[in-house]
């Protein structure tokens, strides 16, 4: 973490990016006393097409302009794929900006009105992944969709999150990349300082995902989850951008056995108080 905090991010992310190919990926014959994982500085100037002492200077932040040609070279080589290629172009286009005041993140009222009429979970969450506002039955799916939470200090920090996730090894990697595509360029918001610290102090699983430097979308997909109440539920995810928060829905195969205990978890819900939706408190930022 060092060079992303002394400015560095671009040599930063090109030396952890360096050291997930393998010599076999680059298609170098193996052998030879190797003191680094995966690829030599060298290995990669020489597959780029550039000179070894001009990647030197790329990886110490001594050049912070390479062409745009460079970088496909080197995309190619570390084996980028479109959404890593996207964020290692930003890096080399990113620019200081004038330091201000971001407003805190707000859920329009419409919003609190739509989760409210909603039937199957759904909640709205920032950029760090804090739940500003849920529905009732986003509360019965998991507790760690109050209001208040964040989701990856959840799912790092909290035991019950963890045996919540049926892959909870896949859903930290993605969490973490996509953390790092939220951050982008904003690497001084005071939220995201915070949240990287706090995890980085805590978490050695978290420390060694974002040594990687991996970059992901988190968009829809599906995920099992295990609930302690009615079981496994196979849920899809779908995240839906509006103002400067995201509506995040999860609902199953209708019809299905996870449909079915989605409706049994509906009617359990509904024997004890349950959470109406509101905002976050106003002292966190994103």
């Amino acid at each position: 973490m060092k060079d992303e905090e002394s400015g560095n991010r671009l040599g930063s992310y090109l030396r952890a990016r360096r050291e997930l190919v393998s010599p076999a990926q680059a298609g170098i014959p193996p052998g030879g006393n190797r003191r680094v994982p995966g690829l030599r500085r060298e290995e990669v100037a020489l597959l780029a097409g550039i000179s070894p002492d001009y990647y030197l200077r790329l990886e110490r932040g001594r050049d912070k302009n390479p062409s745009p040609q460079v970088l496909a070279s080197l995309a190619r080589v570390l084996h980028l794929d479109d959404i890593e290629q996207a964020y290692l172009l930003g890096l080399a286009a990113a620019r200081p900006k004038p330091s201000r005041r971001k407003r805190p993140e707000q859920v329009p009222a419409r919003v609190h009105q739509l989760l409210a009429h909603l039937q199957i979970p759904a909640f709205v969450e920032g950029r760090a992944f804090d739940v500003l506002a849920s529905n009732p039955m986003a509360v019965a799916l998991s507790p760690r969709l109050r209001p208040g939470q964040n989701r990856l200090r959840s799912l790092f920090l909290d035991p019950e999150e963890q045996a919540f996730q049926q892959d909870w090894t896949k859903a930290a990697a993605g969490f973490v990349a996509a953390l790092r595509t939220s951050i982008g360029d904003d690497i001084d918001n005071p939220r995201f300082v915070e949240l990287v610290g706090e995890l980085a102090l805590s978490s050695q699983r978290f420390r060694t995902l974002w040594a990687r430097h991996d970059v992901r979308n988190l968009d829809g997909g599906t995920a099992t989850v295990h609930h302690p109440a009615v079981g496994d539920l196979r849920l899809h995810r779908d995240k839906l951008p509006i103002d400067d928060v995201i509506l995040v829905v999860y609902y199953p195969d209708k019809d299905s056995d996870s449909d079915e205990k989605l409706r049994l978890l509906a009617a359990l819900s509904q024997t004890g108080p349950t959470d109406t939706a509101h905002s976050r408190p106003a002292n966190s930022e994103a």
